[in-house]
Order: structure tokens, then sequence, then C-alpha cells
């Protein structure tokens, strides 16, 4: 896939050729009970119990409080209880997702099969990943080896995608067992097909050659228990999910091509002309073909289907017609030209007779060939030409901007509802402003709005600037939004009174932005009959940001709006949980202004009233 990056001042060609990671259509999920602690294997020690809630102080060491009730696992670990905890689910190919949470300078791991560690960690603030920081998949260790080398094969996150202790964490995690023959030898090493940590894309295709440090067993087996490290520091998990994928997979045998020339655009009878070239075939694909357009592929050979049950098959070929028959009954009909069908069907177990057909007509497309295999418990697998894992290969890859100085790309930015639900709201006049502490944000100048801000890469600009373009551009890395923007100031006649929906009445007015030396800008605007300016800057190890509103001559009535979400929580020293422990809002120069939680919708905000020319706060995430 071919990617252009853009740096400040220039722009480059970022070149790797590659298939894409085929993703099944969300299946159904198992969720892991937490009334209790019957859900895990028989518990010896006492640092595990099941909690309705958990608060964690963001400035002490291991400091993790679990409130009584159900739906949250808790590890309070001390000298004499520290044990690991092991589910009574044993799993081979597994989907798992989960929420988890730190406390400060935490430590924990998830072994999938009880052999593999996924490292959990608070690694808030650090710049990149290591081996040992969160999310990564840690090291396999061998005592035998020279001091220093020990270690190996650990495989660190793309990036550190981690949110701050006390913040519920999103993990997600696709993971392939190993393989055995009957005689129980490994043919296929385990595999982590991917991890994304808080929405980010932190592992891909990563080989598992044994066990990491620490593991149940040092040996590999097709199914195991979940680990969860419990000797380390405090940590607890919600929303524990799961499809299992135990299903053997249908295998392709005796496979056999024959290359037939010309251009067919309807299916052929076979018999009267013979082929210009067959034979034995080791795997569906369209290497061996010399012409690269006008020819015809007809594959047999035999489905060996393990289990009875529906599958759904997905077939492709580039520039072409394609049609599937198995056990001589139609599966795919001659299709559309180039168009991906997807069709399920019933099978019976056994050896089903296997035909796939692939005529090329188009000279502007690649000769490829794809075609995919899912079933209930069989995870989507896929045979077939490297370039349509995925469902098609492109060769314009994502235009990436860079942010290796202070950096501003005005755009449109589409951000979600409240809900999730429904059309996304565009942002007309968004300015992104990126750092090169890897920290960034989206600011609204329609509404003197925080739109969001995110850590890691800086923009992808692929929908604004290739082709015709839409506009727009879409931040890469691990997002914090605010929701739909509105305007930050408003006049309440009391702090129960609704917050204006837009700037009607309101003499809003953007006034630009001004930049410091270090090309760091101040926004500026009027509104409500007084002059703003609005400095947004990276907080120390990109923790977060701080905003500091200077208005002139507030009026009494004059109100900020800081924040909403699904619940607020007050913490001590003016700190704010928002949005069910997303992120923190810390306030530092109120004026002597008392911040007011309300709620509004079904949901709830944060306001304050504007005493004095200053307010400042902080966002950490």
């Amino acid at each position: 896939m071919l990617s252009r990056v853009v740096t400040a001042g220039c722009l480059a060609l970022r070149v790797g050729l590659g298939p894409v990671l085929a993703q099944s259509p969300a299946a159904q999920m198992t969720t892991l009970p937490l009334n209790d602690l019957s859900a895990f294997r028989s518990v010896s020690g006492k640092n595990w119990q099941v909690a309705s809630d958990v608060t964690a102080d963001a400035t002490k060491k291991n400091a993790l409080t679990a409130k009584k009730g159900t739906g949250v696992l808790v590890n309070l670990p001390n000298d004499r209880n520290k044990t690991n905890l092991q589910t009574t689910l044993e799993h081979g190919d597994i989907d798992l997702e989960l929420d988890y949470m730190m406390a400060k300078e935490s430590n924990s791991g998830i072994y999938l099969q009880g052999r593999y560690e996924i490292q959990l960690l608070d690694s808030w603030g650090v710049k990149g990943a290591r081996i040992g920081d969160n999310g990564s998949i840690y090291q396999r260790w061998d005592e035998s080896r020279p001091e220093g080398q020990k270690g190996y094969e650990g495989h660190a996150a793309r990036q550190n995608a981690s949110k701050a202790p006390g913040l519920w964490q999103h993990l997600r995690i696709w993971f392939q067992a190993p393989r055995f023959d009957g005689a129980g030898k490994k043919i296929e090493n385990a595999r982590v097909i991917r991890i994304e940590l808080n929405g980010v894309t932190i592992h891909e295709n990563v080989d598992l050659t044994g066990p990491t440090r620490g593991p149940l067993a040092d040996n590999e087996v097709a199914r195991g228990p979940l680990l969860i490290q419990g000797d380390h520091g405090p940590v607890a998990f919600r929303n524990i999910r799961y499809t299992a994928y135990d299903q053997p997979r249908p295998e392709l045998t005796n496979l056999t091509y024959a290359v037939f020339p010309g251009q067919f655009t309807k299916e052929p009878e076979f018999g009267q002309t013979p082929p210009e070239a067959q034979g034995p075939i080791t795997g569906l694909n369209t290497g061996g073909i010399r012409n690269t357009n006008n020819f015809l592929v007809r594959y047999t050979g035999t489905l060996d289907v393990k289990e009875a049950g529906e599958y759904t098959f997905s077939l492709n070929g580039a520039g072409g017609f394609t049609s599937l028959k198995i056990n001589s009954k139609p599966v795919v009909a001659w299709g559309s030209l180039g168009r991906q069908s997807v069709a399920k069907v019933t099978l019976p177990a056994g050896q089903l007779p296997f035909e796939l057909i692939y005529s090329k007509v188009a000279s502007r497309a690649s000769t490829a060939l794809g075609l995919s295999i899912q079933g209930a418990g069989l995870r989507e697998f896929f045979l077939g030409d490297k370039s349509l894992e995925g469902g098609g290969f492109s060769d314009r890859g994502p235009i990436l901007v860079d942010a290796p100085a202070n950096t501003i790309l005005r755009s449109f930015m589409d951000v979600p509802n409240e809900n999730g639900q429904g059309r996304r709201t565009r942002v007309t006049h968004a300015i992104s402003v990126g750092s090169p502490e890897q920290l960034h944000y989206t600011y609204d100048l329609d509404n003197g709005a925080l739109v969001q801000v995110w850590r890691g890469q800086f923009l992808d600009a692929t929908p604004m600037w290739n082709s015709r373009g839409d506009g727009s551009s879409r931040p890469t890395g691990m997002v914090q939004r605010f929701g739909v923007p509105r305007m930050m100031l408003g006049k309440l006649a009391s702090a129960q009174a609704s917050w204006a929906k837009d700037t009607v009445n309101s003499g809003f007015r953007p006034k630009g932005y001004s930049l410091d030396e270090s090309k760091r800008p101040t926004f500026m605007y009027s509104v409500l009959g007084t002059e703003v300016q609005d400095v947004i800057r990276i907080l120390d190890n990109g923790q977060g940001v701080r905003r500091e509103l200077t208005v002139a001559k507030p009026a009494n009535d004059l109100y900020a709006f800081l924040a909403d979400g699904k619940s607020i929580e007050a913490l001590p020293n003016g700190t704010y949980l928002v949005d069910g422990k997303s992120y923190y809002i810390q306030l530092t120069e109120t004026g002597g202004a008392k911040p007011v939680v309300r709620s509004a919708g079904g949901r709830q905000e944060l306001i304050i009233p504007v005493r004095g020319n200053k307010l400042s706060y902080s966002i950490l995430f």
C-alpha cells in the first residue's frame, strides 16, 4: 500500500507494500459474568474481588479504592495476597475486548492461553513505547542466555496510546492459537492478528514463537485459560467480552487449474475448447498465469468441510467476473464486473466438490483473486492473492501529515454525536494544531470550542487531498473527543438555565489567531459584548492540555461551559472525572468562582461563573 507523508515544509513519500488485515463482521460476543468470582478457577488469595466501581488516586502510587457491588473485577494485592487469576474458560482462537483501569505506577498483564502476555502498565506520559510499556507484547525469557540477553522477542506497541491512571482504557485483541498436527507437533505459531488500545492499532500480524516470561506453563497448547497477573499492582476490569472460534476450518485439497484464453463475459460451457495451461496447484492464486488480461481460469478440487453448518463466502476477482460452486451447487452466481460477491450456504460435513471461475476482462485492473470463508465459531480466513486480502488493493494509501514542529492545518472535521448514533456533525471551520510532543488538538472557530485532543500521530488528510477530496481530515492517534461543539461562554439567568445551542443572538464573531515565537496560536473572538483570548498549551510529558481564557469586562451572568458527559464526579483539589472516567478536568484559576455540576437531557454538565478576567483549567487524559 502506498502512503504519502506530509511534513512541515516538504512532501515525503512513505511506501509500503503489504496486505490489509481482513476484518470479520461483528460476531456475537459472550460477556464474562462479574457478579462474583465463579467465572474463575478457585481463588486461593484474597487480592481478587468484585465491586460496583473503582477510583484511583492519580497522585498516589498503587492507590485504588473499590466500591461494594458487582460488575467490576478488582485486584488489590499485598505482601500476603498476590495470586494470579485464571478463567474457567479455555480458549483457542479468540477475539477479546475489555475495559481496564490502572492505579498510578501499577503493573499487570493478561496472558492469552495463560502463556502470551499483553502488558498492562501505567505508561502515562511515556514518549514512544518500550517492550515493558502498556499494550506491548512482553518478551520471552531464557536464564541460560548471557546477562543482558535473557529477554528476547518482545514486541513494543507501535505507539503509546495509554490514558492516565484512574481512567478507563479499552483493549481489543484478535488472537490465533498455535496449530498442531495429529501427533501433537506444532505446525504453526500462535499469532496476534491485531491489538487496539483506546482505538489505536498497536500490533498487527505478530508471530509468537513461544510463551513469554512468567507463563502458566512453558509448553504450548491448542486451548488454555486467560490468566490475569495479580502479583504486581492494583488493577480493575469491566465489560470483559469475547468470541471464541472453535469450529475447524474447511480445507481446500486436490486443487487443479485450467486457463482458457479469450474474453469471457458469460459463463462458458467447458469441454469444447482445450485449455492453454493446466495442472495441479498448491493454493488458490493467479501467480502462474502468463496473460494479464482476457483469460478465464477454472479451479477445481475438494472442499473438506469438517463440521456441518452455515458458512459465508466472499468472492472477488479484480477486473473480471467470478462464480463459485460447492457440492455441485451454485453458491456465488456469475457476478457483476469486478464486484465482491457475498453468499451464505448451509454445507454438510464431508469431501465436497469445489469449482471457482475467474474471468479477467478489464486491462486497467491487476490480476488478483480472493476468497474468504467464515461461519458460526469460525473466524473469517482468506484464500487467494494477498493483494485482495482485506477486500481490495489500492495504490493510493493514506496521506499522513506529521508535526515535527508546531503545525497548523485547517480543514473540515467530523465528530460523533453524544450518543454515537446517526450522522456525524461536520465542523466546517476547524483548525488542528500539532506539536512535536505528539499531543494535538482541534479548535472550532465557529464556536470558540475545543473539539478534541489526541496523543500519537497528527492527521490523516486523505479525505481532503486524495483525488477531489471532501475537505476533511481526521486524527490518527488516541483521541479524546468532547462531543458536538458549543459556545465556550454564555449568559445564564441562573446556574440551572439551559445552555444555548448555537451562537444566534450572542454577537459571536471570530477574529482569527495570533502566533507566538514558537508558532503556537492564541485564538481571539468577541461574544456577548466582551473580547476573549483563548490559549491552549501542551502540558509537560504530553499528559494533557492547559487552557486559559482572558475575558475583558465579563458580565455578572457570564458562565463558561467546561464539559458534559454521562457522569461527572467531583474529586479533591478542584479536579473532576468526566464522562464515566474518560478524562480529568483540573481547575487551576477561577477567580474564586465555584463550579456547578448539573443535569441536562439525561447527561451531566460542568459549568462555572466567570469571575475576574482569567479562567484556566487543564484537561488530563
